[in-house]
C-alpha cells in the first residue's frame, strides 16, 4: 500500500497555503498507511545558512549539548528550534559535515535532512496526528512531499518511515520495493554515502544523491535510476529548485498527476488531488511507465 503526496507550486499564488494544502492531501491518503507518516517542506531558506532536521525518537531532549558540539566542530554559530522530539539546527557551517558528525558520534539521534531549504518531520502513528503534531498546516514554501506508510517488510519505526534524505535538499518518497537494494547499499557506501536505516527507500535516496553529486541533472539521474534500480516503484522527489516523478517500467504502483498554471500535484489516488484549488481546470493524467517527469521554476533544467 503506502500513499504518496507531492505538491509543487509554480507561482506565488498558494505558497502561503503550502502546508495547509499538503495536510489536506495527506489526510486523503490515511487509508493507504496508518503505521507512520512524514513530510518534507521546502521554503526560501535563510540566506547564508544551512539546516539540519534531527530526530531523538520518543524523547524531548536538551538540545544545547548538540548545538555546542556542532558549534565547536563547525567553527560557526548554531541556532536550534525544537519541536517535540525533532529539532531544526541552522548554521553558516557545512550541513553535510554536521550530518556526518552526528551520525558518527550520536547514535541516539537521526539526521532526517540537511540543506538550505528543506525541513523534514516524521513519526509513527496516524498521518493526521503526525501532521498536527509537527504543524504541517502552518508551513509556507514552494513545494512539499509527504508519505503515509503501511509497513510490510520492516518494523514500524519512525526511522523506517518516509521521506528519506541523504544529500543536501534531496528528498525521496517511495511506494514499492527494490530487489537489489543490499548490493546498491554496499556500492554507495564505497562511494561515500552514509545510511541510517535498513529501508530500501533510503538506498534509493542515496543513489539519487550520489548521481547529483557526480554532476547529473535530476533528469539524467532518474534516467540512470531506471537502469540501475531493480524492482517496482513510484518515486516522488524534491530538490531545492525542482520536483520529479518516475515509475518503473512495469508501473504496477498507482500514481496520478494533475497540473494547472499555478501548481503540479501528484498522489497515489486522485481523491487527494481533488481537494486542491482550481482542480477543475487541471490537466489530469497517469504518469507513463519508465518516463521521468520534472518541474522547476520557470521551466529551468533540473
Amino acid at each position: 500500500m503506502c500513499g504518496i503526496v507531492g505538491l509543487f507550486l509554480k507561482t506565488e499564488k498558494h505558497r502561503s497555503e503550502l502546508g495547509q494544502l499538503t495536510a489536506v492531501m495527506l489526510h486523503e491518503m490515511r487509508s493507504r498507511g496508518l503505521d507512520s507518516a512524514g513530510f518534507a517542506v521546502y521554503d526560501q531558506g535563510t540566506p547564508g545558512l544551512s539546516r539540519l532536521t534531527v530526530l531523538a525518537e520518543g524523547q524531548e531532549p536538551d538540545w544545547d549539548p548538540v548545538r555546542s558540539m556542532l558549534e565547536a566542530d563547525l567553527g560557526s554559530a548554531v541556532t536550534v528550534r525544537p519541536l517535540h522530539d525533532h529539532a531544526v539546527f541552522e548554521t553558516a557551517g557545512d550541513s553535510g559535515r554536521a550530518r556526518q558528525l552526528l551520525i558518527d558520534t550520536r547514535p541516539d539521534l537521526s539526521v532526517l535532512s540537511h540543506g538550505t531549504q528543506i525541513e523534514l518531520f516524521k513519526s509513527v502513528g496516524d498521518p493526521d496526528l503526525v501532521a498536527t503534531r509537527y504543524d504541517l498546516a502552518s508551513r509556507t514554501g514552494t513545494h512539499a512531499i509527504a508519505h503515509t506508510r503501511m509497513a510490510t517488510e520492516s518494523a514500524i519505526t519512525t526511522n523506517g518511515s518516509h521521506p528519506f534524505v541523504t544529500g543536501p535538499d534531496t528528498c525521496l518518497v517511495h511506494n514499492g520495493s527494490l530487489s537489489n537494494h543490499a548490493q546498491l547499499r554496499e556500492q554507495l557506501e564505497a562511494k561515500g554515502e552514509t545510511f541510517q536505516t535498513e529501508n530500501d527507500s533510503e538506498v534509493a535516496a542515496g543513489y539519487l544523491s550520489w548521481r547529483l553529486r557526480e554532476g547529473d541533472t535530476l533528469d539524467a539521474a532518474l534516467e540512470r535510476a531506471l537502469v540501475d534500480l531493480d524492482g517496482f516503484y513510484t518515486f516522488a522527489i524534491g530538490i531545492k529548485d525542482g520536483f520529479a516523478i518516475v515509475r518503473d517500467p512495469i508501473a504496477c504502483k498507482p500514481a496520478v498527476i494533475a497540473e494547472t498554471d499555478d501548481w503540479v500535484a501528484m498522489s497515489s489516488e486522485f481523491r487527494s488531488i481533488a481537494q486542491l484549488p482550481g482542480v477543475d481546470d487541471a490537466e489530469v493524467f497517469e504518469p507513463e511507465p519508465a518516463r521521468v517527469y520534472t518541474w522547476s521554476p520557470q521551466g529551468a533544467p533540473v
